[in-house]
Formats: C-alpha cells, sequence, structure tokens
C-alpha cells in the first residue's frame, strides 16, 4: 500500500521569506506535491515574487479573500494608500490569474472525501473563526453554488483566520492549515500535511500533521522597510509579535480566543 503525502499551505500574503523556509522544509520531507488555499498577496511586501513562486511550485491553487478582492476592478484605492500599494506590486497578468483560480478543490484519500476551500463553503468573504458554533461547523460540510454539487466532503480543510486547529465531530473532520506568512498567536509559519492512499474510496490510513517553520522574521521585515511597504508597524506586529494589526491599531491587548 502506497502512502501518498500532501502538503497544504495557505495565507502566504506577500511574505517571501516565510515561503521559501516553508518549501524548503517540504522539500526536505521528500514531500512533491503542494495544494495552496489561498490569499497570497497583501499585508507583505512581495505578493507579485510569491504568486509566482506558487504557481512554478504548487500543484493545486485556490482563491482566497485578498486574491478576489485587491485586484479587482471595480474598486477604487485611495492614492497613497496600502490597499494600492499592494495592487501595484502585482503585475497586470497576475491580476487575472488571482481572480480566475477555482474556488474549491476536491478529491479522495484514504476513503475520505476531502474538500479545500479558503475561507467558507459559501464564499471567499466569509469568515469561520476557531471559536464557532455548531451551525457554523456543519455549513462547512454542505453543497453550495460556490461548492458545486459533488460528493459531500468528510474532510474540509480551510485557511483564512491564521489559526491552525483540527476538530474531529459528528463523523468528520475539519481542519485550519493555518498560515505560512502571518501567522498568529504564535507567528512560526505553520503548514497541514495529509497522508493517506490517493483515490481509494476504502478507507485506509490516513493522517494529519501540523508542522511549525522557524524563520528569520526580521529579515523579512528589513526587506518590506526596504522596498517602502505600507503598515509596517503593523506589519510588525502580526509577523514577530502574532498579534493581529487590527488589535494592534486599536490599542487592544490580545485576548484568549473564547473570551
Amino acid at each position: 500500500m502506497q502512502l501518498e503525502r500532501i502538503a497544504l499551505i495557505s495565507d502566504v500574503h506577500g511574505n517571501l521569506t516565510a515561503l521559501e523556509a516553508v518549501l524548503a522544509d517540504i522539500e526536505a520531507r521528500g514531500i512533491t506535491r503542494i495544494f495552496n488555499l489561498g490569499d497570497y498577496v497583501g499585508k507583505g511586501p512581495r505578493g507579485q515574487a510569491v504568486v509566482d513562486r506558487c504557481r512554478e511550485v504548487c500543484e493545486v491553487n485556490i482563491l482566497g479573500n485578498w486574491d478576489d478582492f485587491l485586484p479587482d476592478p471595480d474598486r477604487d484605492y485611495p492614492a497613497g494608500g496600502s490597499m494600492l500599494w499592494w495592487r501595484q506590486e502585482l503585475r497586470d497578468d497576475q491580476h487575472a490569474w488571482l481572480r480566475n483560480l477555482p474556488f474549491c478543490h476536491d478529491f479522495q484519500l484514504s476513503g475520505q472525501q476531502i474538500r479545500l476551500f479558503h475561507a467558507s463553503a459559501t464564499t471567499v468573504h466569509h469568515r469561520v473563526y476557531f471559536d464557532h458554533d455548531e451551525a457554523a461547523y456543519r455549513s462547512m460540510f454542505e453543497n453550495t453554488p460556490a461548492t458545486g454539487n459533488g460528493p459531500l466532503p468528510t474532510v474540509v480543510a480551510y485557511g483564512d483566520t491564521h489559526d491552525a486547529y483540527y476538530e474531529c465531530d459528528l463523523g468528520r473532520t475539519l481542519i485550519n492549515v493555518g498560515s505560512v506568512g502571518n501567522s498568529l498567536h504564535d507567528p512560526t509559519p505553520v503548514y497541514t500535511i495529509l497522508e493517506g492512499v490517493e483515490n481509494s474510496t476504502a478507507p485506509a490510513p490516513f493522517s494529519i500533521q501540523f508542522v511549525r517553520v522557524p524563520y528569520d522574521a526580521h529579515a523579512e521585515l528589513a526587506i518590506a522597510h526596504e522596498l517602502g511597504a505600507p503598515e509596517l508597524d503593523g506589519y510588525e506586529s502580526e509577523i514577530i509579535h502574532g498579534i493581529y494589526r487590527g488589535t494592534f491599531y486599536a490599542g487592544e491587548s490580545p485576548t484568549y480566543h473564547r473570551d
């Protein structure tokens, strides 16, 4: 029985330093298949390079919320603002590539029907946090106009919240794969490895592993300074201290998830 390993990454957010550290770890483990759950751009200074790198190495790339709204030609961003800087840092061909990414990706592994998407089963702009109720949990396994009417998943993996976790209930498994470039609470990049028998409808060994990969976050911050990236204090708050920039800018202290 041959077991396949697939690395799931998400939310690189223009942090090329973190991405290269994670890719090096994936390669060192002999994993050749990488599926990306979206949010390549924004926040960090090198969205263009991240997009090019992910197009090169990722077998599957799906749409994130930043990938949808940042290059949206119908949005007007103020001159000199952060959003305009991040958008103009990308090439025009990358705008089109990002917005045309698929919403989800379905496959089978060890008898598990697996579905990957960025944020929720309905839209990349609806967020499901770690601290959710049963209705939100159930909704992640439903078919919607966005997912299509394929087989209902028994395992769902998503990103968006930058907060890795694993939950198994009601005969189903929900995984947040975490964030490579903008991990919160613990700012160390994190990704997920799935292992099992590919395209198998029969039950077989199946595993889920979270991996944290230390990297030089201060070097990444220095590059952001050199490139004149916006919101540098917020970026430092996130990649050095793991504190969401919204919390930082509001002058609030981070709280426990369930408060």
